[in-house]
């Protein structure tokens, strides 16, 4: 398997996947009047991390809304397994399933092999994380091959919050090749 390294500054990738409440959506395109869009992909029901980090998220969903980012979670998991997973969580943001190799790939994620049939039944992507701007363009990148390396949320908000203000015509960086 290859993966090649998304860009900064680039589009996000049109991909489209079923969420738990039945709907469909794009995982980079915005909706709840916000112009901007935060892409969490977690690594699936079997990780306590992930049900830790996105129940935090869900603290800070106001917040973000405010500052006009919203909010979507993405795994490999199947429809089942975020019924399950759904126990656990306390979220009022979409959860997408079903990403694909392929589409895990695109985005430039850690791919993973399940431990053992206790954890899950498919690979799954590491924790991956993006910030879609009003345009399409990535503006915030951050990937890890570990599922105890992420962003603090708070401080994600904190740095988005100044990126949107206009005063301060912050660029997205890490675009030097």
């Amino acid at each position: 398997m290859t993966a090649s390294k998304f860009k900064a500054g680039e589009r996000f990738p049109s991909i489209s996947l079923p969420t738990f409440d039945g709907s469909t959506i794009e995982l980079g395109k915005p909706t709840e009047n916000a112009d901007w869009r935060l892409v969490v992909v977690y690594r699936g029901k079997h990780c306590p991390l992930c049900t830790r980090y996105l129940n935090e998220l869900e603290g800070l969903k106001a917040k973000y809304l405010e500052a006009g980012v919203d909010i979507v979670a993405v795994s490999a998991d199947s429809k089942e397994q975020v019924a399950k997973h759904m126990e656990q969580l306390s979220v009022s943001f979409p959860i997408a399933y079903g990403l694909t190799v392929d589409q895990m790939q695109t985005l430039g994620l850690y791919i993973s092999e399940p431990r053992s049939e206790k954890e899950t039944d498919h690979l799954f992507a590491e924790p991956g994380l993006f910030v879609v701007n009003d345009k399409g363009q990535v503006q915030v990148i951050d990937i890890s091959n570990g599922p105890f390396a992420r962003p603090d949320l708070n401080v994600l908000l904190s740095g988005l919050t100044f990126i949107r203000n206009p005063d301060n015509n912050y660029p997205i960086r890490g675009t030097y090749l």
